[in-house]
């Protein structure tokens, strides 16, 4: 079942409202860009969505990017019933065709429509992100390092290449670049959530990797955090470093309104890193997060660089 919260949004913005709210229509541009504004502050991420960094007159686009992201991955990950996901993966794909042939309706979708006018956004990288969703309800194990990289074409470089179309500078080098960065943050939310993609039926550490350390199925069921464990998750851990790292160079070579944001998210990636490291990669016990003044220290750090550069 849905958690309480989306179920109330499925249910009055999902395919099966009812005739009041079908016969409302489109709500206007303004309500829209609101509704993704909310729902963007609803949820926690490692940073805030659209930072202060960021100019005021971009801010709106970045909620509605996240917010066309979030209810996916809530379709996803939040309704308990693949058949029923990929059903209603569907239909949000039904409403990302509606919008490029300019008969959105959806709140997300009234207010993506203005940002992929305004910015030239081609339906790619939203369909991919569709494409990673539907993976996620057909497979639950990757048997190779490039299998898994293979998951993150879709689930993570989309990510990466919309934020650079709000650059207004997007191209291939620097989608190289961003690419790493969001590969290399999939990898570090992996590891950081051995435990909560257990409880939901999905491994998402290379089965290869796991059987070179000696670490099976029955090891993930038992939440077993021994050396075997340990070891397997140092390697992982500085996989997603190396990608993380080998990105950065992007911060420089985007407009400098951007800077500050990426950086910020590639260090953030490295901020877990560094914690699943301090609790000795027992993310079996409890989740590693960036705290709170980790995370100022890193906002300083940013603030700093900008007033430097």
């Amino acid at each position: 079942m849905p958690s309480p919260l989306f179920a109330e949004e499925l249910a009055h913005y999902g395919p099966d409202q009812g005739p009041d709210q079908r016969q409302a229509g489109a709500p206007s541009l303004a309500a829209s860009r609101a509704y993704c504004r909310g729902l963007a502050r609803r949820h926690y991420e490692n940073f805030s969505v659209a930072s202060i960094l960021l100019p005021r007159r971009l801010r709106s686009h970045f909620h509605a990017v996240y917010a066309y992201c979030r209810w996916a991955d809530d379709l996803a990950d939040e309704i308990g019933d693949p058949a029923r996901s990929l059903r209603l993966l569907d239909w949000w794909e039904d409403q990302l065709n509606e919008c490029y042939a300019g008969r959105a309706t959806h709140p997300v979708f009234v207010a993506l429509d203005a940002t992929i006018s305004q910015f030239s956004i081609p339906a790619e990288p939203f369909r991919d992100l569709l494409t990673a969703f539907r993976q996620d309800q057909r497979i639950a194990r990757y048997e190779t390092r490039d299998d898994l990289l293979g998951y993150c074409r879709n689930s993570a470089h989309p990510v990466g290449r919309l934020v650079l179309y709000l650059g207004r500078c997007h191209d291939q080098p620097r989608a190289v670049l961003a690419d790493n960065i969001c590969t290399g943050l999939q990898l570090a939310n992996f590891c950081q959530d051995v435990a909560r993609d257990w409880q939901r039926g999905r491994i998402y550490l290379p089965l290869e990797d796991c059987r070179r350390h000696g670490y099976r199925e029955p090891d993930f069921a038992a939440a077993c955090c021994d050396e075997r464990f340990r070891r397997l998750l140092a390697a992982e851990v500085s996989r997603a470093e190396e990608y993380l790292r080998a990105g950065l160079p992007l911060v420089e070579r985007v407009p400098q309104f951007l800077r500050g944001d990426v950086w910020l998210f590639a260090q953030g990636g490295l901020a877990i890193l560094d914690q699943i490291r301090r609790v000795n990669y027992d993310v079996w016990s409890h989740r590693p997060v960036v705290t709170r003044g980790k995370k100022l220290r890193l906002l300083a750090g940013c603030v700093w660089r900008n007033w430097r550069g």
